[in-house]
């Protein structure tokens, strides 16, 4: 159902406020980039930091501005299981064709509660939903076993892992078969996760260079391991950089530089410091960005 090259999309600020204009800008930038789908409110999106009616306002300005080209995913993960609810369903009656759950945050919940956690979210709300691994932002790894045991919900149609680690991401890939589509969250290993079996990226990257990680999936689902190849390493560098500092500190720093966006980011993250920033302007010039 969703696959592709798909941008965790970043959430232009302005003086402290939503940047609406310049969300829309983004949203057609990576159209028209060959974006197959993408994800407001995320990591990158900034969602810990946006309330509740900015959070549903970039959703709506995103499903507006998108206008049914490709999929929107909304992020709607919270450490509360009411709240993931709420925001879920919010999600839904603002027209997004799908949710990315993170797992629940520094309450640590066991596996057991990580499994109630997610069928009762599938259970509310009759929206395709993606769960979202990342352990080291939250502190819990969501394991393949329990992975296996959602992915009999019919609600419950993708994985975004993020560990980091190509074992338990084909340990999913083993255990959930096809019941399951496993999507990179990890930009420097889409390749060799592709290889494994995943059917796309959930990228950081993709915010800065949509036309070439979209050019990467396409040619590896195309068959054209040569040319997957070339772009995988191609953008290993600059892909690294995202995360020079915390994401999206790097990625809206590169978007500024490159006359997209407004570097602005919410505390309690801080500005890119000088030296990142000298060594991130020195990345993308080798790649003719800026």
């Amino acid at each position: 159902m969703f696959k592709g090259s798909i941008v965790a999309i970043v959430t232009p600020f302005t003086n402290g406020e939503v940047d609406e204009q310049k969300l829309r800008q983004l949203v057609d930038f990576q159209i028209d980039n060959g974006t197959d789908a993408i994800v407001p409110c995320g990591t990158t999106g900034e969602a810990s930091t946006l309330d509740y009616d900015e959070h549903d306002r970039v959703i709506e300005i995103v499903v507006d501005q998108v206008n049914k080209r490709v999929p929107v995913i909304a992020g709607t993960g919270s450490n509360s299981t009411r709240e993931a609810i709420e925001m879920t369903q919010h999600a839904k009656e603002l027209g997004a064709d799908g949710a990315l759950l993170v797992t629940p945050y520094y309450n640590k919940p066991s596996q057991e509660g990580l499994y109630r956690h997610y069928m009762a979210v599938a259970d509310a709300v009759e929206l395709p939903q993606i769960l979202y691994n990342v352990p080291g932002r939250t502190g819990v790894n969501l394991l393949p076993e329990t992975v296996a045991r959602l992915c009999k919900h019919k609600n419950i149609v993708a994985i975004k892992e993020a560990t980091g680690s190509l074992q338990q991401a084909s340990e999913v890939l083993d255990l959930c078969g096809d019941n399951i589509t496993v999507l990179s969250g990890d930009d420097f290993i889409t390749l060799p996760m592709m290889a494994c079996g995943a059917k796309g990226v959930i990228s950081v990257t993709a915010n800065i260079m949509p036309k070439e990680v979209s050019s990467l999936v396409d040619a590896f689902f195309a068959g054209n391991m040569e040319e997957a190849k070339r772009l995988h390493l191609h953008l290993l560098k600059i892909s690294n950089a995202m995360f020079i500092e915390s994401n999206p500190v790097p990625v809206k720093t590169a978007l500024s530089l490159m006359g997209k966006i407004s570097a602005e980011v919410r505390m309690p993250l801080a500005p890119l410091t000088e030296a990142s920033n000298t060594k991130l302007s020195a990345i993308m010039k080798q790649y003719g960005l800026i």
